[in-house]
């Protein structure tokens, strides 16, 4: 399994990395916007959060499959490790094949159906990412759509992972995995609940009462 975090926030990347498991950082035009940094000053800041290492997705921003190959080579050339991200329409399935040729590494994404991921991945896509949360929103069943994907990738495309994306749960990105999603990436909101308890902390500050009480101090 693969576990990414999904933003731009160097300072949170920096803290969380210390904590979780982390595989890398995903960004998207909309989480590069937010932050107000150009993505060429953010991604080598990401990696340092990082710890010098770990993949990074960028996106490209061309509408034609040959701006995109062209932001494609660029991204990739100017940042190591990179993993380009192509939306999934018709002239990005185009764009697609000519980077597969090229072995730029990529990412399908905006991905609402799987016979849309299943069509990136054909294309040479490394990673497929649906987006869980939106599908839902829009009356779809996002959990199914990941499930059906997953299991069409398997058949058909085994170089592919699914890595899902658009969570507002914890309980959605473990559903996930649960219908065998190899790889997931968290808003830092969703992320920080994975960990958040009151019970936990209170079960803490219980063992540190009984501890004290009977040895007058924290220490072992």
């Amino acid at each position: 399994m693969e576990l990414y975090l999904d933003t731009s926030d160097i300072a949170e990347v920096a803290r969380l990395a210390r904590i979780f498991p982390l595989q890398g950082v995903t960004t998207n035009p909309s989480i590069i916007a937010k932050g107000g940094q150009p993505v060429w000053d953010v991604l080598p800041q990401l990696r340092d959060a990082l710890g010098g290492s770990g993949i990074l997705f960028a996106q490209v921003m061309g509408r034609n499959a040959e701006q995109m190959v062209t932001e494609a080579k660029q991204l990739t050339e100017r940042v190591s490790g990179l993993v380009v991200k192509i939306p999934v329409t018709p002239e990005g399935l185009a764009a697609i094949k000519q980077l597969k040729a090229l072995g730029i590494p990529m990412l399908g994404t905006a991905v609402y159906s799987a016979a849309q991921g299943l069509l990136a991945a054909l294309a040479g896509a490394d990673y497929v990412a649906p987006y869980v949360n939106r599908i839902d929103a829009q009356g779809g069943d996002g959990i199914k759509t990941v499930q059906e994907l997953q299991s069409l990738l398997e058949m058909h495309a085994p170089h592919a992972k699914v890595l899902a994306a658009s969570f507002k749960t914890p309980r959605q990105a473990l559903d996930c995995l649960l219908v065998g999603c190899e790889a997931i990436t968290l808003p830092l909101d969703v992320a920080q609940q994975f960990l958040a308890s009151p019970a936990v902390d209170a079960a803490v500050v219980k063992f540190e009462q009984d501890w004290q009480g009977a040895f007058g101090s924290l220490c072992l």
